[in-house]
């Protein structure tokens, strides 16, 4: 993370935060922040957080979150069994993640990974797994270095349980 300012991750304002020269390579995710990020917003469908370094307006990435269910018969039948026995069970959607493209390499997927996580678990609502739906093989990569889990018979949908989340600020004192 290149520069003096400290990078600060923020709710998404958009009178404040300049979108339009966001561009990760992703078309979808490019016109979702430019676009439709303020109005989910608005109508609480997703919280949308933005990596700033101030000064700068400028959005270098972004990521959402919103409350979703999993089907129990979806997860691992070894994290089942130490479950209650719900058909379906709340979860935390981390529904898009990107970086700048001309950003890339810098640390900044992880540090907004991180962010949303530590979001997820202070949370006061209840909440089994983060889950994510990775876009292609690239993103499916980026969340297994992370440790995330694919589910069964859904190879784009991965899952990190809201335990290991605890575990990992655990360990890192933060």
């Amino acid at each position: 993370m290149s520069g003096t300012a400290k990078p600060v991750i923020t709710v998404l304002d958009p009178a404040q935060h300049e979108r339009s020269c966001f561009s990760c390579g992703v078309e979808a995710l490019d016109r979702y922040l430019r676009v439709q990020a303020g109005q989910d917003a608005r109508r609480h469908v997703a919280a949308p957080y933005v990596l700033l370094k101030p000064p700068s307006p400028a959005v270098i990435g972004f990521y959402t979150l919103s409350n979703t269910a999993i089907q129990a018969a979806d997860l691992p039948a070894a994290l089942v069994k130490k479950l209650p026995r719900y058909p379906v069970l709340p979860a935390t959607l981390l529904g898009r993640l990107a970086v700048d493209e001309g950003r890339r390499g810098e640390g900044f997927g992880t540090l907004l990974l991180l962010d949303a996580l530590r979001r997820c678990l202070r949370s006061e609502t209840a909440s089994l797994a983060v889950i994510v739906d990775a876009k292609d093989a690239a993103a499916v990569r980026f969340y297994e270095r992370h440790e995330f889990m694919r589910l069964p018979d859904l190879s784009n949908r991965l899952f990190k349980p809201m335990a290991e989340i605890e575990a990992l600020f655990a360990r890192t004192g933060s």
